[in-house]
């Protein structure tokens, strides 16, 4: 398959995944797995350029983004950081800074990158 250039390609190619997929994982042959693998690599490559998913760019986002990422809502953050959920809330709706204790939290049970962090705060 060549690179998709074009939003009609883009679609073409998506119709095609999909129409591919409707057969079901155990009634595809190996050229048609094959298929899709290079179909989704271009498709990939193609969202990538045109529609970018935009990096968080406060410790508020990407704070919702793992939770987004980890099914979590506000009551199983509060618990897995150790903090109170009034708390949270405060810090996710901006009526409250992080503290240290809160971003050395988010940092080691999200993972999210303590250069990251020290560029927000």
């Amino acid at each position: 398959m060549k690179k998709i250039a074009t939003e009609k390609g883009y679609s073409k190619a998506l119709e095609e995944v999909y129409q591919l997929m409707q057969k079901g994982g155990d009634n595809l042959t190996v050229s048609e797995t094959e298929r899709i693998a290079d179909m989704a690599r271009h498709i990939q490559g193609y969202e990538k350029v045109h529609y970018p998913f935009p990096m968080p760019q406060t410790i508020v986002d990407i704070v919702e983004l793992k939770m987004f990422e980890n099914k979590m809502n506000r009551a199983s953050l509060a618990k897995t950081l150790g903090i109170g959920a009034p708390k949270l809330s405060q810090i996710l709706n901006n009526k409250r800074e992080p503290d240290v204790p809160f971003l050395k939290a988010i940092h080691q049970k999200l993972g999210i990158d303590g250069n990251f962090i020290l560029e927000k705060v």
